[in-house]
């Protein structure tokens, strides 16, 4: 399995070739890749831009039915298929909705949750609004569940979330916004009981507080913890019944939610938090007794790596955890369930194995692979059996095709490392030195890359580039002070981990300087923006994929949106700034007001539906280039959101991309210009 290097090396000029012989010798098993003719950037966009043929795919409880979305041919399918039978069984069309999760929440119900955009009544424009729907497997009819207006708050999306499930398995527990009337402004998070055969006019089984988190039930719609974090008072509380009432039995002052309930123990009895340890800086998880609020062990987890994320039933209950890493790992409490589950990861060396889901006796599980040999593949596990092929994410993309990707750290100029992902491109698998290359910044910027199937990082490698993914101080994943090194730093020493990691490697003999180009998403464009304004011939183009512009202005609208007591506020605040800053001290890091220092091409893209970075941060960017005489192009994609969800529009937003980046990173003199609409 691979494994990350983290030991001192000494650069030098055969430091390229040791590389590639030390860490990825696949490639001289293809030396004739380079003499192949290059696929043209229209061809790349269309093999790697399309959306994942089939996708999400989950096993019933029974371990009989497997479901899954199937887009092909201008059709986006939700298919219900019978692993015993070997046929399909029934399905829904699901082009309207655009699911981007499903599950089964018993044998006979599929649940979607999907998101759409649409108008509301008495409320002015379109919202995202997005909900869960159920899948009758035996009847094929799709229901949504919840509905705005119907018995709930007319104004409000994420209502997809799904508490639990009764008993029986015909209701579920779903929490929402309710007013007190039509017209009340300040609505309460309750908890709604659905019925799956009849979902209309949904019942108020608890009223909650208008700044609700979640709920925990006991299996049969029991209300057993209530999860708030008081945006007015700075106050995280979890509260259980008392008789006709609540009680508190935790409470915490902090302007940022630092912990959170992930789910409970088996026996009900406890809570569990996920939350960071003082000590180690990693994120563990506590027992919280529901009695009485006690932490009831010491803190579990790994001093090496963060939990994740839980892995959980339909009704919370946790049966273990998944460890953050470029590629997951796990442990199950129980250990006949941990070893079925590592027997599977092992089975598939060298790969990032992804738990998909389970059936309730843990005899069968679903598995994602990616890696060297798959741009992404379902493969059903049963113990002590060889692994089952179930389908292929992306079966236009061939094994031999895919470009290898290793981590290796990179140093900043203070001396902090810096994990960092190449993706090697196969045209220079003979001489990997020299190489055209894309700096490729992540979002967030709290979360970090990994080494599954990353579908930009493959099209700027199949065109011939070499991708550099630093994981900058702020990342998560690789302990609290990696975060913590982050607050305040944005455009800052943040920005300098991306510069010391593309002259690290430059040095190396791996990157032609002279031949680099910036591209970022959401806060990668950010990134990418303040690359090009505020360090001026470093690279030869920018690319700004739904990239933030001017942190004044985006703190302005998350204020309008949450109110300025609401924790966001507060975490950006800390993220962008540490906490103190005058409108001046954003300003300064805001690319919008660095245009005149922009020398080289930049092409802005952005959804026009995006609601977590607002399309008008391009637009200001590109109104301020344009004011300063630059070569700056706007691309607006219609009907898209943040996370380029469609397929039509992603695969436009690459080729202008590749079209932009071959303009510019040729051997010859800068190009830029309008590209085609």
């Amino acid at each position: 399995m691979h494994k990350s290097v983290t030991r001192p090396i000494n650069i030098t000029r055969s430091f390229a070739r040791l590389f590639v012989a030390a860490l990825l010798p696949a490639l001289f098993a293809v030396p004739a890749i380079a003499a192949e003719p290059a696929p043209s950037s229209e061809a790349i966009a269309q093999q790697y831009g399309a959306l994942p043929v089939t996708s999400m795919l989950e096993i019933s409880p029974n371990g009989e039915l497997i479901a899954f979305r199937k887009v092909q041919d201008g059709q986006d399918l939700v298919v219900v298929y019978s692993l015993e039978q070997r046929k399909v069984l029934t399905g829904a069309n699901v082009n309207e909705i655009n699911p981007h999760d499903l599950y089964f929440i018993n044998d006979d119900y599929l649940v979607l949750v999907a998101s759409e955009r649409r108008r509301m009544l008495d409320y002015r424009g379109e919202m995202d609004v997005s909900t869960a729907f159920a899948l009758n497997v035996k009847s094929g009819e799709l229901e949504q569940l919840l509905r705005p207006g119907d018995n709930i708050y007319r104004g409000q999306s994420g209502l997809g979330a799904i508490s639990g499930i009764s008993a029986d398995h015909r209701y579920v527990y779903m929490p929402a916004f309710v007013g007190s009337s039509e017209h009340d402004q300040s609505p309460e998070r309750s908890l709604m009981k659905v019925d799956l055969q009849s979902p209309r006019r949904p019942k108020v089984v608890v009223k909650g507080d208008r700044d609700t988190l979640d709920y925990f039930l006991d299996g049969n719609g029991n209300v057993l913890a209530q999860e708030i974090y008081d945006n007015r008072y700075d106050k995280y509380v979890i509260k259980v019944p008392d008789g006709n009432g609540w009680r508190n039995i935790y409470e915490e002052s902090t302007d940022i939610i630092t912990r959170t309930g992930v789910g409970l123990t088996p026996d009900r009895q406890f809570l569990i938090i996920l939350a960071t340890n003082e000590h180690t800086g990693r994120v563990v998880y506590y027992k919280m007794s529901l009695a009485d609020g006690t932490i009831a062990d010491e803190p579990y987890g790994r001093d090496d790596a963060d939990i994740e994320s839980v892995i959980r039933d339909i009704n919370g209950v946790v049966y273990g955890l998944q460890y953050s890493g470029f590629t997951p790992s796990y442990e199950l409490f129980e250990p006949h369930k941990d070893a079925i589950v590592k027997e599977a990861v092992a089975s598939f060396e060298g790969h990032s194995v992804s738990l998909s889901s389970w059936s309730d006796d843990w005899q069968e599980l679903v598995v994602y692979v990616e890696g060297p040999t798959t741009a992404g593949s379902y493969y059903l596990v049963k113990s002590g059996k060889p692994a089952q092929f179930l389908a292929g994410a992306r079966g236009n993309i061939k094994p031999d095709t895919l470009a290898p990707r290793v981590v290796y750290n990179a140093k900043a100029r203070d001396g902090m490392k810096i994990p960092t992902i190449l993706t090697l491109p196969l045209q220079f698998a003979g001489d990997p030195k020299n190489m055209p290359t894309i700096m490729l910044p992540h979002g967030g910027p709290e979360t970090y890359d990994r080494l599954g199937f990353d579908w930009l990082a493959q099209a700027f490698a199949a065109s011939g580039y070499l991708v550099l993914q630093p994981q900058f101080r702020g990342s998560s994943g690789f302990g609290l002070d990696h975060i913590v090194a982050g607050r305040g730093e944005w455009g800052r020493k943040m920005q300098d981990d991306l510069t010391d990691s593309l002259a690290y490697f430059a040095k190396a003999g791996l990157v032609d300087d002279s031949r680099v180009c910036i591209v970022g998403g959401s806060y990668g464009g950010y990134a990418a923006l303040v690359g090009v304004s505020m360090t001026p011939g470093l690279y030869r183009c920018a690319v700004s994929i739904n990239g933030v512009s001017d942190l004044n202005e985006m703190l302005d609208e998350d204020r309008s949106k949450a109110g300025d007591d609401h924790w966001v506020i507060s975490y950006f605040e800390q993220s962008i700034a540490n906490g103190e800053y005058t409108k001046e001290d954003l300003a300064a890091i805001s690319p919008v007001n660095h245009a005149k220092a922009v020398k080289v091409p930049v092409l802005l893209i952005h959804g026009e539906d995006d609601e977590v970075v607002s399309v008008d941060q391009s637009d200001e960017m590109y109104d301020a280039l344009k004011d300063e005489g630059k070569q700056v192009t706007f691309l607006e994609l219609k009907n898209e959101n943040h996370y380029l969800m469609q397929g039509e529009t992603r695969t436009k937003a690459l080729a202008h991309v590749l079209k932009f980046l071959q303009q510019n990173l040729s051997n010859t003199t800068l190009a830029g210009g309008a590209l085609p609409n």
